[in-house]
């Protein structure tokens, strides 16, 4: 059928997602709204859960958005192998659902924060980074809670099973302190679930899909994805 954007009350980044993913031939991205049965998700080839503000962040970023029916849908999906991308608040989403593991604080510097950064793909290949490994890519964030932390075992995990596609780094590739926007733990931007086909990650790859916009290294990774989509 195609890809289902979910949009939550609060979420702003849904036709941004369905504009960089039209970009891409044989996608078919169309709107969910989250108060839909988790029903209208049994047919669909990937879902991506964008960014914004689901809820007004009321309580924690993601949390009242987590215990809607509609991730009924969306877990099942995801248990079933097939690609579930969360961006920003997505992933916020993701890790409040445990769909992915650890949570996403307040930044350290306690603000809101947009700007370009530029990450570190990992040197393993992951599904979401096939031919991207070892580059560095250029993609913006937006976020006030995008500090990225979890147990010892869950990273000890995430590091030993190279679930760790994305990591925060300098423009030449350096992952240090100083290249870290909010505080996440080992400079994590993104992380995966077991399987491989759950990506959550802050950075806006939509938002670096044209020229026009300052980069399209972000289209490359919903490229991954549309692959996926098209596989499962």
């Amino acid at each position: 059928m195609g890809i289902a954007v979910i949009r939550f009350p609060g979420t702003n980044n849904e036709y941004d997602v369905i504009r960089a993913l039209s970009l891409i031939p044989g996608t078919e991205p169309y709107l969910v709204n989250s108060n839909e049965s988790p029903s209208v998700l049994k047919d669909a080839t990937g879902i991506v859960i964008p960014g914004g503000f689901s809820y007004g962040d009321y309580l924690r970023a993601g949390a009242v958005a987590s215990i809607e029916e509609i991730l009924d849908g969306v877990r099942t999906f995801a248990n079933d192998g097939k690609p579930v991308l969360g961006i920003c608040n997505g992933f916020q989403i993701l890790t409040e659902a445990k769909l992915l593991p650890g949570t996403l604080l307040p930044n350290e510097s306690a603000r809101f924060i947009c700007k370009w950064v530029y990450l570190k793909v990992s040197e393993s290949p992951t599904p979401y980074t096939e031919g991207l490994e070892g580059l560095v890519l250029r993609i913006p964030i937006a976020h006030a809670e995008g500090n990225y932390h979890c147990s010892e075992s869950e990273m000890r995990a995430l590091v030993d099973s190279n679930r760790i596609p994305f990591r925060y780094c300098d423009s030449d590739g350096n992952i240090v302190p100083e290249a870290n926007p909010n505080g996440s733990q080992e400079n994590i931007a993104g992380v995966l679930n077991e399987k491989g086909n759950v990506l959550g990650m802050m950075p806006h790859p939509e938002r670096a899909s044209r020229a026009i916009l300052g980069s399209e290294d972000g289209l490359a990774i919903l490229e991954n994805f549309a692959r996926l989509t098209m596989e499962a």
